[in-house]
């Protein structure tokens, strides 16, 4: 068993990380639904995580993300980038591309709350480590100007993707 991980899982089949970082590294699958809970509108964003050493080497991970979002009858391509940078405690820290902050993470117990203002709204998340190969993620976005739920599966990908 290699040292990012807890050989057992911890409560509610949760699956305890030691080093938030070296669990996310390489590559993941992304199937997430999106849900308008206002007009009950919903769509899938299906495409690839990707978490890779910033500038090719160092400490902190750039997390891009690549895939089509298909939403209201349209698919288009969609795309985020946000940073991750690792404390030594195994926790980390996560920004926007451009450096602001958005959120702790500490997948230590397997299971993570965290919030995140953005102008009148609030981004609550839920982080839960299934596994050694798959993690769950969702979002409750509530304000004047969206009322959402995101939910994301993320797993391993098993071969090497382009």
């Amino acid at each position: 068993m290699s040292t990012e991980h807890e050989a057992a899982n911890g409560p509610g089949g949760r699956y305890a990380v030691t080093d938030a970082a070296a669990y996310l590294a390489g590559r993941w699958t992304i199937d997430r639904t999106v849900l308008d809970v206002r007009t009950g509108t919903q769509g899938t964003f299906r495409g690839t995580a990707h978490f890779r050493p910033e500038g090719g080497a160092g400490a902190v991970l750039l997390h891009v993300e690549e895939g089509e979002l298909a939403w209201n009858g349209a698919t288009a391509p969609a795309t985020r980038t946000l940073r991750l940078c690792p404390r030594p405690d195994g926790t980390a820290d996560v920004t926007f591309a451009d450096g602001r902050p958005f959120h702790d993470l500490d997948l230590r117990t397997g299971h993570w709350n965290t919030r995140h203002p953005c102008a009148a709204d609030l981004y609550e998340g839920e982080f839960t480590v299934v596994s050694p190969q798959e993690w769950h993620l969702r979002w409750r976005v509530g304000g004047p100007a969206k009322t959402q739920l995101l939910c994301s599966v993320y797993r391993r990908a098993a071969r090497p993707l382009p």
